[in-house]
């Protein structure tokens, strides 16, 4: 024969030995492709150490990272979601709810906390992606209405950091009615002079940038955070142009004066703590 087929080498004790890698060991950038240990990206705030990437992180890990010493207290953790309208597409609604809450040990897609920034007492409302994409529901807008009650009536910072894919359709109007109702709630704030600040992170999108993401005193959002109204591909289908490079991204929002600040990852608990510093004339 012109050709021979080549044998494969028969390993030692004619068995195959697997190299198993333990599952979580690597972390692949979703931005520059680089394959780093995860401890690694970890260790550097869940921030690639190459080209400045930011992960997704959960909101306890934001809360912890923010807080003093991490520490803080929940609060409204007891508010959960209902199906007004017995909705149902490739599942029901009712069902969603209880997958998810399963899945992340929370009620719906946000958390309120109370605690310490820089001796300071603040309120957070921290969204959570991973609950339905962060989408803002009835528990959404109730739980920061209640944060901006418990600010007004502590005399305390908001800061409210959105991770959200917009509105929740699932809840229809109820979903909707949030966007006045947290609104609202801000605007007394406002009145009374204590300081909100809005942190967005990728991706801030729909009825949350519509609303409350983007009416901070200060609106701060993290290095390359997609955030917008609707989607560029909608966007470009609407008005048939081709749009900038890295529009809806945090720089491009910096630059058009729609945020005020982009902050790193690992300078934004300092930043955070100066601002308040500033707003309430307290130095440490």
């Amino acid at each position: 024969m012109w050709f021979r087929q080549k044998k494969k080498p028969e390993a030692q004790n004619g068995e195959a030995r697997a190299v198993r890698v333990p599952e979580g060991l690597w972390t692949k950038c979703e931005s520059c492709g680089q394959i780093m240990f995860s401890q690694t990206v970890a260790e550097n705030g869940q921030v690639c150490p190459k080209c400045n990437y930011h992960f997704r992180i959960s909101a306890r890990e934001r809360l912890e990272a923010l807080f003093d010493e991490g520490a803080y207290e929940e609060f409204d953790s007891e508010v959960s979601s209902v199906d007004p309208l017995e909705f149902k597409d490739t599942k029901r609604y009712a069902e969603r709810l209880t997958a998810y809450q399963r899945q992340t040990g929370l009620k719906d897609a946000i958390i309120n906390a109370r605690g310490t920034m820089g001796g300071s007492q603040v309120i957070i409302s921290c969204m959570e992606y991973a609950f339905m994409g962060g989408s803002m529901g009835s528990v959404v807008g109730e739980k920061i209405t209640r944060a901006a009650e418990t600010s007004l009536r502590l005399g305390a910072p908001l800061i409210v950091v959105s991770c959200s894919g917009g509105a929740r359709m699932q809840e229809s109007v109820f979903s909707l009615m949030q966007m006045g109702k947290v609104a609202g709630a801000l605007a007394r704030l406002h009145e009374a002079r204590i300081p909100y600040i809005s942190v967005m992170t990728d991706p801030t999108t729909g009825g949350v940038t519509a609303s409350f993401a983007m009416l901070g005193d200060v609106n701060i959002a993290e290095p390359k955070a997609l955030i917008g109204f609707a989607g560029p591909r909608v966007i470009e289908q609407t008005i048939r142009q081709t749009l900038p490079e890295g529009f809806q991204r945090s720089e491009f929002l910096l630059e058009k004066g729609m945020v005020d600040m982009v902050v790193h990852r690992s300078q934004m608990r300092p930043t955070l703590i100066s601002l308040i510093q500033i707003f309430t004339g307290k130095t440490l």
